[in-house]
């Protein structure tokens, strides 16, 4: 996994979080939407990112 894309992901959770943020502000509930969709995809690539690593570092116990 590279750092780039774990980047990504942290940024992505980021920004859904902020338009959540200033949807809820703005009275916009289609942006606070947006957001809140935004910001848990964000997190579901971070988790699948954690359990790639997980995987990986197993896998390394086990075959070493």
């Amino acid at each position: 996994m590279s750092i780039v894309k774990k980047l990504r992901h942290k940024a992505e959770t980021a920004e859904g979080a902020t338009k959540k943020t200033v949807g809820k502000t703005l009275g916009n509930e289609r942006m606070e939407t947006e957001g809140s969709a935004d910001q848990a995809k964000g997190n579901t690539k971070q988790t699948g990112d954690k359990l790639k690593q997980a995987g990986q570092k197993f896998k390394h116990v086990f075959t070493h």
